[in-house]
This record gives structure tokens, C-alpha cells and sequence, in this order.
């Protein structure tokens, strides 16, 4: 039986069947991960020998708090802490049949767009092993685009999702915020942060988050609304009218946008209609982010004292306390009005933005990332390369809207980059839907499964 490729439903099929027992698929990855992860620096805790209560693996990005594992968030002040409880996506993925399949490495704190900030070395990109896979959840990404995890969970605040899910050439969806909960996950920035999955195809992204989404009673900010069958939506296509904003194409590289242009033509050649649009260019979004996640970042990191868990303050890294000055500044008495505050009220400006345009279109469709993967090393010339790296993901995250990533194509380096769908507040199954339908005319054009050749078993 062929393993190798099969997407996380067509294992699940596979084990229903009874033509692979849960054993052999998780020795399956084991030995993969055994095989490929000292070069890729996936996983930060591998996942263990034994198989725990559960049909499918799920590689789990380590800042998601889980019992009998450690969650370090990929820094040594959390090196040897282990959660008494799970957090609640962990918690609703044991539900559902699946397990944790190890922890995977992160930037420390979710701080960075690289995997770089890690405490316990990068992860590389399966693609070019010189280069970043992009981050926070480089990890995640890196694990599901060589295959050593059928799929994999990520956290985004601005971009952390999408932006190496693109860099690696998988699907990456972050949610509404509110939409799945984050209680149990080491926060960042606590009004941005949305857990989500990571995949290789679009189906495996709404059967996941039909899994982990809904209200939970340990966080106030999940939404009542209750959890559509996203399956069900991907069987009943929809026809959409599509914005597309010029100031995200003007942002990315020419080799991006000519890919993505082309996509647009088969998404018309599919029935959907597209119209340019104004938004307020994405660079804005970046000083608002700056600001409001630095300033949450200060706040949420002063509770490691080294007293009631985890290592002493000496420990942190130095982009964490980079970002920490920088919050408690912003935060800070006579200060807060011309910063905060200021920030605050062009985020609403952003918002109003979002909701004025979806009102003319359905969906608004642009480059994820403004270049493709970088090498190792890049981001200590930039003192604010994530936000450099995340400026197509940032409005969105701002916005608190949903949106996903696929692969839409190669650079003549051959490396993959995304294109964006974003959707109204709470309308997953809209962006699904589209990325659903591009994925079926063109199987992304062959980049996922490509990538495999590289990793065979």
C-alpha cells in the first residue's frame, strides 16, 4: 500500500477500510521523521515511539500546551515545562480520533517570520535546505510539505499561517479570530491570535477546522456561532465576484504577481467574476501591528518570572526582549495616547475598510507573501523583518478576518509561493470554497506532490 502523498481524509479512508492499520501509519511517519527531520529541524520534541489514544497523526506547533509533552514555545525559559492540562484545539483534535505526532518548532514566542528566533536552531526549508521555511510556524509548514506529517496545527497572529505555508508550498488557513479558541496556546499578541491548520490540500483544511472550531467556555473571545459543515460547503460550488486590490499586486515581485494573474484567468475561465478594488495599502497595517502586538507581546511575556514556571527572565532571546521594550514603551505614560491609542483607531479604519469592500465584492484575492523564501541569515538584516515578510498578511489579522493560502506556483529557483483568499468575518466556507475549486482545475499545478520526489521513503 502507497502511503507516500496521500492526503489526511485519503489515509483516513484508507484506515476505515481497514487497508492500513493505525500501527503502520504511525510507524509510517516515524520513520520519515527518523529519516528527514536532522536535516529539517521540524521538530523541536519528535514524536514518540508509542502510539497514543487516536487514529491520525497531527505534527502540533509548540507553543499549544499539551500533557505528557513539553511545550516550550521554542525558548529555553519554557526548556523543561510540561502543560498539567491540554489547550482546547489539542483537547478537540484527541476528540475527533487524531493525535499528537510531536511538536514542532517554532520562532521563540511565535516572534519572527523565519524559524530562525528559535532557541533550539532553524528549521530549513524542504525545498532549498539554505533557506527559511518562513514562520512563526515554520515548523508546522516544513513537516507537512516533506511529508513527515500528514498535517499539521499553527498559530497565526499576522501572518504566521499563511506566510510559510506559502514559503513551503502547502495550504495554510487562519480563521476568523474567535473562531477557534486559544485557550492553552502561549499568546502573543491575545487580540490576534487564531489557531489553524496546515495541509496539502484545501478538503483536509475545512475537515480540520470543522474539528477544532466553536465556543469554548475558557475563552471569552470564541464566537456563539455555531460550526458549518465546511465538508458539505466544498460539495455545493458557488460562483463569487472577486476583488482584486491593486496596492497588494504593487507590493509583491514581478515573478509573483505574473503567477497569480494567471491564476485570476482560470478562476474566470471557472465562472467568477473579478474586479479591481481600492483597499488601504497593506503597508499601513504594519505600524498598526507593530505597535498593538508589541504592546500585547509586553504584557502576555511578563508572566515568565522564573517563579511560578519555567526558567528565569535571563533566558529570553533578543528579539523577545526587543519586542518587550518596545511594548512597554508604547504602552507607557504619556506615551500610550500618541501610540496605542492612535494604533487602535486606525485599526477600526482598516476594519471599516474590509467591511466597505465586501460589500462591492464577495472575496478579495492577492499574493501571500511579497517574495519567495529567503536564505538562512536574511532576517538578521532587518530589524523589523517579519513585518516586512507578513505586510500581505497583516491587514486581514488586523481585520480579524479569515483567510487561506495555496500554492499557485513556482520562481525560476524553484520555490513555491501562495496566493491569498480572504473573506468576510466568519465566511470560511466562502474561501474554501474558491481555493477548492482552483485546486481541483489545477491540483496546484503539481507543487505539492513534486516536492516529494525529493523525500522519497
Amino acid at each position: 500500500m502507497k502511503i507516500l502523498g496521500n492526503s489526511y481524509l485519503e489515509l483516513l479512508e484508507l484506515m476505515k477500510t481497514k487497508q492500513i492499520s493505525t500501527k503502520e501509519l504511525h510507524e509510517y511517519f516515524l520513520k520519515r521523521v527518523k529519516k528527514f527531520n536532522k536535516d529539517l529541524n521540524a521538530f523541536i520534541t519528535p514524536p514518540e515511539d508509542v502510539v497514543t489514544e487516536g487514529d491520525m497523526p497531527v505534527a502540533v506547533k509548540d507553543n499549544f500546551n499539551t500533557t505528557g509533552l513539553r511545550t516550550s514555545a521554542s525558548s529555553k525559559v519554557l526548556d523543561d515545562y510540561i502543560s498539567p492540562y491540554d489547550a482546547t484545539v489539542v483537547k478537540n483534535l484527541k476528540t475527533s480520533g487524531s493525535y499528537v505526532f510531536g511538536k514542532t518548532n517554532m520562532d521563540a514566542w511565535a516572534h519572527g517570520s523565519s524559524t530562525e528566533t528559535s532557541d533550539y536552531g532553524p528549521t530549513k526549508n524542504p525545498w532549498d535546505t539554505s533557506r527559511a521555511p518562513g514562520g512563526s510556524s515554520g515548523g508546522s509548514a516544513a513537516s507537512v510539505a516533506a511529508y513527515l506529517a500528514p498535517a499539521a496545527i499553527g498559530s497565526e497572529t499576522a501572518g504566521s499561517i499563511r506566510q510559510p505555508a506559502a514559503w513551503c508550498g502547502t495550504v495554510g488557513l487562519k480563521p476568523t479570530y474567535g473562531r477557534v479558541s486559544r485557550y492553552g496556546v502561549v499568546a502573543m499578541g491575545s487580540s490576534f491570535d487564531c489557531p489553524g491548520p496546515i495541509t496539502l490540500t484545501v478538503e483536509d483544511s475545512a475537515y480540520i477546522l470543522s474539528k477544532i472550531a466553536g465556543k469554548d467556555e475558557y475563552d471569552a473571545t470564541t464566537s456563539t456561532k455555531s460550526v458549518p459543515d465546511y465538508i458539505r460547503a466544498l460539495k455545493s460550488p458557488k460562483k463569487y465576484k472577486i476583488g482584486i486590490p491593486q496596492s497588494y499586486f504593487d507590493t509583491a515581485d514581478k515573478e509573483v504577481v505574473e503567477k497569480i494573474n494567471e491564476a485570476v484567468k482560470v478562476l474566470e475561465k471557472l465562472g467568477h467574476s473579478v474586479k479591481k478594488i481600492k483597499l488601504i495599502d497593506p503597508k499601513y497595517a504594519i505600524s498598526v501591528y507593530t505597535i498593538l502586538q508589541r504592546a500585547e507581546v509586553s504584557s502576555n511575556l511578563s508572566r515568565y518570572d522564573g517563579i511560578r514556571y519555567g526558567n528565569d527572565r535571563s533566558n529570553f532571546g533578543e528579539e523577545a526582549k526587543r519586542r518587550i521594550m518596545l511594548g512597554t514603551y508604547t504602552l507607557s505614560h504619556g506615551y500610550y495616547d500618541a501610540y496605542y491609542k492612535k494604533a487602535q483607531r486606525a485599526r477600526a479604519l482598516v476594519i471599516d475598510d474590509f467591511e466597505k469592500a465586501f460589500k462591492e465584492v464577495d472575496l478579495i484575492l492577492a499574493p501571500t507573501a511579497p517574495n519567495t523564501a529567503l536564505k538562512l541569515g536574511e532576517f538578521e538584516k532587518y530589524p523589523f523583518f517579519g513585518e516586512l515578510m507578513d505586510i500581505l498578511n497583516e491587514p486581514a489579522a488586523v481585520a480579524g478576518i479569515p483567510a487561506i493560502t495555496v500554492p499557485v506556483g513556482k520562481s525560476k529557483e524553484n520555490l513555491p509561493f501562495g496566493m491569498q483568499v480572504m473573506g468576510k468575518q466568519f465566511d470560511e466556507e466562502s474561501i474554501l470554497d474558491l481555493s477548492h475549486q482552483f485546486e481541483r482545475e489545477t491540483e496546484f499545478f503539481g507543487i505539492t506532490k513534486e516536492l516529494l520526489k525529493k523525500y522519497p521513503d
